[in-house]
């Protein structure tokens, strides 16, 4: 029974996906829920709160282990590398408390369709559902699969006939109820928390109960002005804080608060129309879609007509985006799989509807799909909500500090309590003393110390047009090593100029058509793809679309019209006409209409019209795409022989080139438009030519570039566009010097069940870029060494390494520069793949098909201010890609900054922690306006001060250290340290070694007419002289050791700070910053005029004494050797580079960096890159035994449909993976 139990204990939720979770079932104990009552009350409260901050170790110690169906509390913990623990109590829906349907209605509604997802999670008799909430998303417990699903009617398993079937004729209200009470209301309703509530949420915080802690101790031994402030600091922080959060809450509150109040129209099962608020629709109802700028207020599948929209808010480019229905397929294919793109009939919520047409005289209509917070404007919140943790080692290097410095603190109460005992200290102030000693050595302000570098580079960068809307992600960005650049809008010219045009003549193609304003293009098909094959719409009498479409329908001089003549029957809901303009050649033709549109895919990289001239029933196809993928949609006798080298000659040059073709379908009378098929359109088509543009680099492209070289910073194209294209602009934005060669990575999938193949290439080199040799299959490698060469590959290359050569891939990446036609879904695969080399990658774009590749480098750029910025963690106003540089160099300011800050902070705890402990050895320690103004005015305001320094100007060519427990930094600690300790040990003995020094009388320094040679000579023995001192005066610190020491402590402080206080390279100089400038000058006056004042006021209220002139001077000599001495160990030891690598190369460390340990794999490969064309599925590259498996779930599980089809593929990529691992095998 036992191992049932076990093995339903555990189950997995979104497995596979981002939010992957492993969920543990437990069952109330209420034997162990009194003991926990009991050890809450025993441990005064702090069970209670560690049980807060702990909630697995709650569920254990209150719970038992369960199977999940019995299960009536879960435990969630994520599968990364974080391991976040979350509680969540099971609940339930009681459909049977539904008050409109009778009983045999309700049972019908549920059970009338057996493979619905209602079927398999409601609990006959009761009627009853159980469920989870993570997140704002519903997990509902399936019964037949006995574990908690995701919930969704709209089920990816349908096909499209059964969406149009189940769902076309809408939902009754029995069935909406029943959908809305499980599935939940469709709001986005963002809670303003209650300001109590954001209070207590932060007071109970592990730092604020720390502070709270502190504060009662302190007052305990009358600390109260301290106290005070730290009450006061604390509130401030705190309002902030809360305020911070509150106001967050607010705007993401009106974000989506429009979005809850609309309504909509929606359509019964029994043909009736009901008006209701968007919040009642449920999946599998069926509402209208009316046009003007109705924004939608969810996920919904068109059915019935065609939509145009604006998805600025998921792409970041107000480009309309024509919405296609569902196909009326009778296929049983899953319905995402049967429609190509499914996008395409997808209605996102949170996009805007500019217009909607019906076909013939029906109306548009949708399936609700998902609602509430599980469509995709739902998941952008959400995103917003519960941002993903960052892994950055300078976070948990941090912790694990905080807990080093907890040990020394223990050490140090040890030798509190110890010391106090064999001085006859009463009991309660050796506990007092102690615990002290914690408040010391472990700094409330610690934790906090490290943001304050991001919070003024944060600001910096907003000055310079970066916004940041995830802070933590700045002192990533110093470590960047590797950006990834789009190349249209990013690198090149968001325009595109239209250069000129070959059209097809014979067996090759004609001279090149230069566009002007006085020639125009004469008649032709041709002329009529370039008037009619594009996605524009008009919009307020003005075109908007695609810039490259708007720059060649202009050209055309032609103009769009609403389409009013009568339709076909089945005719495309949006069609519209285009006819010649004032401007326009004079032609025998009135117009064409365009009557079935289907949109350019970027997977497919081609787009069709269907169209039909006016007057005329024949109708003909121009499609344009690609031109390598235009071409294998064409008939081969019509694609001239030169194509590859014309293609070649004007990509080579940096021209973006787009192919066009066309073929005459039936007449018009024979067959109905809106049944065509697209793989049926799309073929046996007639080769047009090719249509040139020009898209010249930006004027900071290359400025750029060379700065990211030149600190050694690894760039890489990833676009969209055409191989050659990409390499000539790569080769001219100087990412590939001229004198470096250029190897292409051609991968193959045989049709047969033959292995895949890589053809590497050669490509020439010359001023104008590089070109495809398809004679040469030889690779001269000395020629140019192994280091000068780049890979270039496209995204259908990258999909076959992917599936076949999988264990190749690293090798390749690490000299890959060039990937081109490149899917949005690839680019963010592929930054992937370089991260777990660990690269720390960049990625910079314009938003439009970047957006997966932008949330997932470690730091996303875009150059976009739409909506979709929301989803990028940096967001550019600088349109070009200067903005790189300049956040990288705030990137490694901040970081310098908060390892300057982490590194004084704990230095000036331990420095307070030795000089206390010295004192605790003659019972003594500091007072009160001592700590305060050590706290206050020395370290708090260097603390605030101490990160104003800007970013350096240039970038360095080594990146700062990214981890606070790392050889040099420890070493400096630790140095620090034992200087310190060193400092304040012999400043405490020597003060006792002085002819003037007695425990009894402070006053006999200053007093020197009252020294005799009794005085001089014999030591100070009095019986009890500790005690008598505290007895008659408890309060009163004052002693020459502890003058002494506060002093030296006060002197080490701020020396501290000027040691730590980096400049150069990352920072500017520490004089630059003006205000720390002026802080230390005024600290270090008010010390001199402590060592040397002679106030009494002043000496009275800061508990020290009076000592000779000669004792101060000496101490300050003692002050500044210690100053100097850090300094030269900070500069000579600590920060020289050239020791370190002499170090490193005598110990033979050698770095433990993924992509580091492949490169020096490859320097031990003379025969690589390889000579020819080679067959690489028996390949072996696991030389070094620390190198760990490499694997891509993600990607392979987005994979799986193609790899059913392929089945033959993959049992060869497993068998080419094994063989490639045994070395006997080569």
């Amino acid at each position: 029974m036992e191992e049932n139990v076990l093995k339903g204990h555990h189950g997995l939720l979104n497995p596979g996906e981002e939010g992957e979770q492993d969920i543990f079932g437990y069952k109330s104990s209420r034997c162990r829920s009194v003991l926990f009552v009991i050890g809450s009350v025993l441990t005064c409260g702090f069970l209670l709160l560690l049980f807060y901050w702990r909630p697995e170790w709650n569920v254990w110690a209150k719970c038992i282990q369960c199977t999940l169906q019995e299960a009536d509390i879960v435990l969630l913990r994520t599968t990364d590398e974080f391991k976040i623990w979350t509680k969540k109590k099971i609940m339930w829906i009681h459909l049977s408390l539904l008050r409109k349907p009778a009983r045999g209605e309700l049972q019908h509604s549920l059970f009338s369709d057996e493979t619905s997802l209602l079927h398999r999670i409601i609990m006959e008799p009761d009627l009853k559902v159980r469920y989870i909430e993570i997140q704002k998303i519903r997990y509902i417990w399936d019964l037949r699969e006995k574990q908690f699903v995701r919930a969704e009617v709209l089920e990816d398993s349908h096909s499209c006939a059964d969406i149009r079937y189940k769902f076309g004729s809408g939902l009754t209200t029995t069935e909406e109820a029943i959908r809305r009470l499980i599935f939940g209301p469709n709001t986005i309703e963002i809670q303003i928390v209650p300001i109590w509530k954001l209070l207590c949420k932060e007071v109970l915080n592990p730092f604020y109960t720390f502070q709270i802690f502190s504060v009662c101790l302190w007052l305990s031994e009358d600390y109260t002005e301290y106290s005070v402030v730290l009450i006061i600091m604390s509130l401030i922080s705190i309002a902030f804080s809360v305020y911070d959060v509150r106001q967050q809450s607010m705007k993401l509150h009106r974000l989506v608060e429009s979005h809850n109040n609309m309504m909509v129209t929606v359509c019964r099962k029994d043909g009736a129309y009901e008006e209701v608020p968007s919040s009642e629709l449920a999946p599998g109802d069926v509402f209208l879609v009316t046009g003007n700028k109705r924004i939608l207020s969810c996920d919904a599948v068109l059915i019935h007509g065609d939509c145009i929209v604006n998805e600025s808010m998921l792409t970041g480019e107000s480009i309309p985006v024509t919405k296609t229905p569902l196909p009326s397929v009778a296929i049983s294919n899953f319905w995402k799989s049967s429609t190509g793109d499914y996008k395409h009939h997808i209605l996102f919520c949170g996009t805007q509807v500019i217009q909607s047409k019906a076909t013939g005289q029906g109306e548009v209509k949708a399936v609700v799909y998902r609602t509430g917070f599980t469509t995709t404007k739902g998941e952008l919140v959400r995103s917003i909500m519960f941002p993903k943790p960052m892994d950055f080692k300078l976070y948990q290097d941090a912790f694990r500090f905080l807990v080093c410095l907890t040990v020394i603190a223990t050490i140090g109460m040890i030798y509190s309590v110890c010391i106090l005992v064999l001085n006859g200290v009463p009991a309660g102030e050796i506990v007092r003393k102690a615990l002290d000693v914690i408040t010391i050595a472990v700094s409330p302000a610690l934790p906090a110390a490290v943001t304050i570098g991001i919070i003024y580079a944060q600001e910096r960068l907003k000055k310079k047009g970066i916004f940041c809307i995830s802070p933590q992600r700045i002192n990533i960005c110093g470590q960047l090593n590797l950006i990834c650049f789009d190349k249209t809008g990013t690198l090149t010219e968001e325009g595109l100029d239209l250069w000129g045009l070959a059209s097809t003549k014979g067996k090759g193609l004609q001279n090149i058509f230069k566009f002007n304003s006085e020639d125009m293009l004469p008649w032709g098909p041709f002329f009529g793809a370039m008037a009619s094959c594009h996605s524009l719409i008009l919009l307020d009498n003005t075109l908007q679309g695609d810039p490259l479409d708007l720059k060649m329908f202009e050209t055309t001089r032609w103009e769009l019209k609403e389409n009013t003549m009568l339709k076909q029957p089945n005719e495309e809901a949006h069609s519209f006409v285009v006819k010649p303009g004032p401007r326009a050649n004079k032609v025998s033709k009135e117009g064409i209409i365009v009557l079935k549109q289907y949109p350019f895919s970027p997977a497919l990289q081609r787009m069709s019209v269907v169209t039909q001239v006016i007057g005329n029933e024949k109708l003909t196809v121009y499609l344009k795409g690609a031109p390598e993928t235009v071409i294998q949609l064409c008939k081969p006798e019509t694609v001239p022989r030169s194509f590859s080298t014309e293609l070649q000659r004007y990509t080579k040059q940096g021209f973006r080139v787009i192919g066009f073709a066309f073929k005459s379908l039936w007449n018009s009378r024979d067959i109905t438009v809106a049944n065509l098929k697209r793989e049926d359109v799309e073929s046996d088509l007639v080769f047009l030519g090719l249509l040139i543009l020009e898209n010249k680099l930006k004027p900071q492209t290359i400025p750029v570039l060379s700065e990211l070289s030149n600190a050694r910073i690894r760039t890489v194209m990833i676009t969209g566009d055409n191989l050659q294209t990409a390499v000539t602009v790569a080769r001219n934005a100087g990412m590939i010097p001229l004198t470096h060669r250029i190897i292409l990575i051609e991968a193959l999938e045989t049709k047969e069940s033959g292995p895949a193949v890589i053809n590497w290439t050669l490509m020439e080199n010359d001023k104008n870029g590089g070109q495809i040799c398809p004679d040469e299959t030889k690779i001269p490698i000395d020629e140019f060494g192994k280091k000068n060469f780049h890979f270039a590959m496209t995204g259908k290359s990258y999909d076959i390494l992917i599936q076949h050569f999988y264990h190749l891939l690293p090798k390749l990446l690490i000299s890959a520069t060039v990937f081109a036609r490149m899917s949005p879904n690839q680019k963010g695969s592929l930054i992937e793949e370089f991260q777990k080399l660990d690269y720390y990658v960049g990625m910079c774009g314009d938003g439009a098909n970047d957006c997966g590749a932008l949330k997932t480098a470690h730091a996303g750029i875009s150059l976009s201010e739409q909506e979709a910025s929301v989803a990028s963690p940096f967001t550019s106003k600088i349109p070009n890609i200067d903005c790189v540089p300049h956040l990288i160099k705030e990137g490694r300011a901040a970081l310098v900054s908060s390892f300057c800050i982490f590194k004084y902070m704990a230095l000036y705890s331990l420095i307070q922690y030795v000089g206390v402990l010295c004192l605790y050895w003659e019972s003594n320690t500091f007072g009160n306006y001592q700590f305060l103004f050590e706290d206050l005015a020395i370290t708090t305001v260097i603390g605030i001060t101490m990160s104003f320094n800007h970013a350096h100007p240039q970038l360095d060519l080594n990146r700062p250290p990214g981890q606070l427990i790392s050889p040099p930094l420890l070493l400096s600690v630790i140095l620090n340290v034992v200087l310190s300790l060193v400092l304040h040990v012999f400043g405490f003995i020597m003060v006792q070694q002085q002819p003037w020094y007695t425990r009894t009388d402070i006053y006999r320094a200053c007093r020197p007419t009252n020294l005799t040679s009794d005085d001089i000579t014999t030591t100070n023995k009095t019986t009890d002289a500790v005690a008598n001192r505290l007895a008659s005066n408890e309060d009163s610190y004052r002693s020459y050791e502890n003058t002494t020491v506060y002093l030296l402590s006060l002197f080490n402080c701020i020396t501290t700070a000027i040691v730590f206080s980096k400049g150069k390279p990352y920072r500017k100089p520490i004089y630059t910053n003006y205000i720390f400038m002026l802080v230390l000058l005024a600290q270090v006056g008010t010390c001199l005029y402590f060592l040397f004042g002679e106030q009494d006021t002043l000496y009275n209220a800061l508990d020290l004494v009076c000592t000779p002139r000669s004792w101060r001077v000496y101490l300050l000599v003692m002050v500044l050797v210690h100053f100097f001495v850090m300094m030269a160990i900070e500069e000579i030891v600590i920060e020289n580079r050239c020791l370190r690598v002499f170090l490193k190369r005598c110990c033979k460390v050698k770095s433990t960096q993924r992509y580091k340990k492949m490169q020096r794999i490859i320097k031990k490969e003379p025969n690589w890159p390889p000579e020819g064309d080679t067959d690489y599925t028996t390949f072996c590259i696991a030389e070094e035994e620390t190198l760990e498996n490499y694997s891509n779930k993600s990607y392979e599980h987005d994979k799986i449909s193609k790899e059913v089809s392929n089945g033959f593929a993959n049992s060869t990529s497993r068998q080419n993976e094994e063989g490639g691992y045994k070395k006997e095998d080569i």
